[in-house]
């Protein structure tokens, strides 16, 4: 018997084919749009294979549970952003300040996006948060931020430039959930990601001069 405060949150089965990726793919995409509808507290299994058009039987074949579910959805999620961070990182033909500028503005738009998703998935977090996978994910973010601080930062201490990551990515992560939370016009969204990044590029400006 699983134990409901410790679930099984591994894949079932791993698609092989391209049938089965597909029937994988029609699952998520509906666990995406009952997330978004129900949120966390009233998504289940039996509701997800009636919006995919799949049987429980089918479902279960790939997912567990729930919490199998939201995992991957997770985990996908996690893989998007660390993808975008070491993108911005990496473009070392753009000026790092205009790079922060670009992961601000990426950022705020995906959180507006799809914000009753993300909403959901911080509601379900205790389900999967002491994960290998959630662990993994947390430290390449952190790892790409500090990169970036040492470039920003060269002549910082070690300590300032962890303190500015970490002040950064929970500044950025907090009041972009909470920005998100209501509808937003994409003018909006430009002169909140703007205003976000002048206060971070001053913050760093400042400890570069220190």
């Amino acid at each position: 018997m699983t134990d409901s405060r410790n679930p099984s949150i591994s894949l079932r089965k791993k698609p092989k084919q391209a049938r089965s990726e597909a029937s994988v793919s029609i699952i998520l995409e509906a666990a995406i749009q009952v997330l978004a509808k129900e949120g966390a507290a009233r998504f289940t299994t039996a509701r997800v294979a009636e919006k995919a058009g799949v049987s429980i039987g089918s479902l279960y074949q790939y997912f567990p549970n729930e919490a199998a579910i939201l995992f991957r959805l997770q985990c996908d999620e996690w893989t998007q952003t660390t993808e975008l961070l070491t993108r911005i990182r990496g473009d070392t033909a753009t000026p790092p300040f205009q790079r922060l500028r670009d992961l601000v503005h990426t950022f705020i738009c995906s959180e507006c996006e799809e914000a009753d998703m993300r909403i959901a998935l911080d509601d379900a977090a205790p389900l999967y948060r002491h994960a290998p996978e959630a662990q993994q994910a947390k430290a390449t973010g952190e790892r790409a931020i500090q990169r970036f601080m040492e470039e920003v930062l060269p002549e910082a201490q070690q300590a300032t430039r962890i303190q500015a990551a970490e002040l950064i990515k929970t500044t950025l992560s907090t009041v972009g959930k909470e920005f998100s939370e209501h509808p937003r016009t994409a003018a909006e969204i430009e002169n909140y990601s703007n205003a976000m990044a002048d206060m971070f590029c001053a913050y760093l400006e400042r400890l570069s001069t220190v």
